[in-house]
């Protein structure tokens, strides 16, 4: 009897003796490089919206637990306390495992070497080595005492496997919703979510997207306002085309070119004046004459135009709709733009249309909002982005004189650009995030993707700077997303994350 008692005590301490070296390894190491704990924590699929106090809660506990397993009177506390924690841990995984949205890089930590079904068998033989030690000490504690009970043990375990099990899962599940819902600017980077699969040197970097359809991608030039290149998705061949227009008594100022489908457009809204023809045959024919100067304008389908445009009574900004006939109509929506201090400045932005979902997105440059319509300007949904600056933050000077607005100092960007398709909004963004190395800002542009059927955020991923060179436009077109990065063409393709909803 003596000899078994003396082997249950060498096994106890064998057990706490591991569970030491493990947490306080575990928490040094951690302190050591808080700061990336915190960015692992941050993209991590369950706890991203709590990896604030998760990163110190954590380290806090191990060591508590850490101490208690080194003083014989605590040791059955601490090791019920080492359990219910490994339990954490080995559901955390499991939910990785099989319920996440993606799988992290790797785990962090100590075992960031392992991989993730590695860690979870880990995990479990700690677990079963906590429950051992467990009933070895009560075999020691006085019958007097509740826990040596076998009805009363077995409650206590159930219950911290419940409690554990639970906590974690709720956590999950809150995450999840704050991520999508609520967001506090944290975002996700998935692995590997895009591959970049070719690229070309377009030589200068004056190139912008007039559009694309598949297969193809047009690009204009604001050198030469009145050429439309064409170059296949396979970036093997390359095509100059001139566009001929029927009528050139207009001093052009800033004309840019559209293709939707098998329709180009050629805008000019300082004349204001605009193009249509078709790509067969490149000859562009003026339309009937519009009187409203505009700032921005994408076409929705063959004879209607969205566009932005300075109101006739008020000088704000406003959008509304072309419609191209021999006698052209315009329509005003001045409800969808909100002003918040001087009407023109701060609804600064972007607009693009989804052409499989038909539908209009007008992106605020200054401001964490976005706005989604139908094709006849009936505004459908307001959205945020997930940085928490809902006000723009710029300084505006009226100049009496000349009646001009000013900015008097550099204006806060907060969105960059935008582009849609089927459903879903990527979001260039100018703003760091919590929890994301400087480093990687530094090396690529951020792009955030939105699903605009219930407005939340997704996830993130980056495109990388070429040459020291960051992307200045991109687009989207069926499972592939086209980006210029300096003088660059870049082709990048979206992996299974980007799930288009055809609805």
């Amino acid at each position: 009897m003596k000899l078994a008692a003396t082997t249950k005590r060498i096994i106890v301490e064998i057990i706490c003796l591991l569970y030491i070296l493990l947490f306080v390894y575990a928490a040094v190491s951690k302190l050591l490089d808080f700061e990336n704990f915190q960015v692992q924590l941050g993209q991590s699929p369950l706890l991203s919206a709590f990896a604030g106090w998760v990163s110190w809660g954590v380290v806090i506990v191990e060591l508590v637990i850490a101490l208690l397993l080194v003083f014989p009177r605590f040791r059955l506390v601490g090791l019920f306390a080492a359990f219910s924690l490994m339990v954490m841990f080995t559901t955390y995984i499991f939910i990785i495992l099989n319920y996440s949205s993606f799988v992290p890089c790797s785990c962090g930590g100590i075992l960031e070497k392992m991989g993730w079904t590695e860690h979870l068998i880990f995990n479990i033989v700690f677990v079963i080595l906590a429950a051992a030690g467990i009933l070895i000490l009560r075999g020691g504690v006085s019958k007097e005492r509740r826990i040596s009970k076998p009805a009363a043990l077995a409650s206590i375990f159930s219950l911290s496997l419940f409690c554990s099990i639970g906590i974690v899962a709720l956590l999950f599940m809150w995450s999840e919703d704050i991520i999508h819902h609520r967001n506090n600017f944290i975002r996700r980077f998935p692995h590997y979510p895009t591959t970049q699969i070719r690229q070309m040197d377009l030589k200068y970097n004056s190139y912008y997207f007039a559009g694309t359809n598949p297969g193809t991608i047009y690009l204009g030039n604001y050198t030469t306002p009145f050429q439309l290149t064409v170059v296949d998705t396979l970036l093997k061949t390359i095509k100059e085309n001139n566009i001929q227009l029927d009528q050139v008594n207009f001093n052009f100022h800033s004309a840019e070119m559209r293709v939707l489908d098998s329709t180009f457009y050629l805008f000019d809204g300082t004349v204001p004046c605009i193009y249509k023809g078709k790509i067969a045959d490149w000859e562009a024919k003026l339309q009937a004459s519009i009187e409203t100067r505009y700032t921005l304008a994408e076409p929705v389908d063959t004879n209607t135009v969205v566009f932005r445009a300075f109101a006739p009574k008020t000088g704000e900004n406003t959008l509304g709709l072309f419609k191209l006939a021999k006698v052209n109509t315009i329509y005003f929506n001045p409800k969808l733009l909100e002003k918040q201090i001087d009407g023109v400045f701060d609804t600064d932005g972007m607009l693009k249309f989804d052409k499989l979902k038909h539908k209009v997105v007008y992106g605020y440059k200054y401001r964490n909002q976005y706005i989604t319509m139908d094709q006849k300007l009936s505004m459908v949904a307001r959205g945020k982005t997930i940085d928490t600056f809902s006000k723009a933050k710029i300084q505006v000077k009226y100049l009496p004189q000349s009646k001009e607005r000013k900015m008097v100092a550099p204006p806060f960007v907060v969105n960059k650009a935008i582009a849609v398709h089927s459903n879903l909004l990527y979001v260039a963004s100018a703003l760091p995030g919590k929890y994301e190395p400087i480093a990687l800002w530094e090396t690529a542009t951020i792009i955030d993707v939105y699903n605009l059927q219930n407005n939340s955020y997704l996830f993130s991923f980056p495109i990388y700077n070429i040459k020291k060179e960051k992307m200045k436009s991109f687009v989207v077109e069926d499972k592939q997303l086209f980006a210029i990065v300096g003088t660059h063409l870049v082709i990048y393709k979206l992996n299974s994350l980007f799930k288009y909803n055809q609805n």
